[in-house]
């Protein structure tokens, strides 16, 4: 078979667009969301920069939307991994929920970061997913955090020990079995009351976590309450934290 110049010259080209396109294929997908109910993070903004630059950097794809009716739709199937990033409050519907878990349950992944473990708080099994609920915080400041997880993607680049400026969370209790802890926070190093109207808070003690992962009912999710403060996103150590808890989402070290 022969082709007139011109239509072999489109041919070529249409193959070699074809090539590079699977050359640049992204290693999986993101589903980035950020609704709020009631209070708003600031570092949202900043959140979202940093999560494109990630994206860009490790070759992942990522679709940012503050839209909960994703969840009820098929498109949701596009994506491996849903990550929520300073979310608040009640921000599903019932279907939205149910759209949240299926997805979830066919082994797709699942990361919250910081204002995720003050999310859905009346939904029981979101709460399972994400570990523990967020209780209250005292006034950012400077604090200790051990790291634990030395054999886990997001603190594969971590000192055993470090400083870190946070609104640390007191979180409840356990609501997974599953749980497996990354990093907690000193309260020996900063002052843990807090009192919000009618609410107080003493810390949690000893063990206090901050961040964790867990494989629950088919799928992989990871938390960390860190991401209070808008320059953490431009922290290379607390980006890197951040991809490390994606890429495992994603499937990424499957012997974890």
């Amino acid at each position: 078979m022969s082709f007139p110049d011109s239509k072999f010259s489109l041919l070529v080209t249409i193959l070699i667009i074809a090539n590079i396109v699977m050359l640049r294929g992204e290693q999986f997908q993101v589903l980035l969301f950020t609704e709020a109910e009631g209070y708003h993070h600031q570092s949202i903004a900043d959140g979202v920069q940093a999560m494109r630059k990630l994206s860009e950097k490790h070759n992942f794809g990522l679709h940012w939307t503050e839209n909960s009716k994703i969840f009820s739709d098929s498109s949701l199937y596009n994506y491996d991994v849903v990550v929520f990033l300073n979310t608040g409050g009640n921000v599903l519907t019932k279907e939205e929920q149910k759209g949240l878990q299926k997805f979830y349950r066919k082994g797709n992944g699942f990361v919250g970061i910081h204002g995720a473990a003050a999310t859905e708080l009346e939904w029981n099994w979101f709460g399972k997913l994400i570990g523990r609920r967020f209780i209250i915080h005292p006034t950012i400041q400077t604090a200790k955090v051990n790291i634990k997880g030395e054999g886990f993607p997001a603190t594969y680049h971590l000192p055993d020990k470090m400083l870190w400026t946070e609104e640390w969370y007191e979180f409840g209790p356990e609501l997974s079995n599953n749980l497996k802890y990354l990093i907690t926070v000193d309260e020996t190093t900063y002052n843990p009351k807090a009192k919000w109207e009618d609410k107080k808070g003493d810390g949690m003690g000893k063990f206090h976590p901050i961040a964790w992962y867990q494989k629950f009912e088919g799928g992989r999710a990871f938390y960390t309450g860190l991401g209070h403060i808008g320059v953490a996103f431009h922290d290379r150590v607390f980006l890197e934290h951040i991809y490390g808890g994606i890429y495992w989402a994603s499937q990424g070290e499957q012997k974890q």
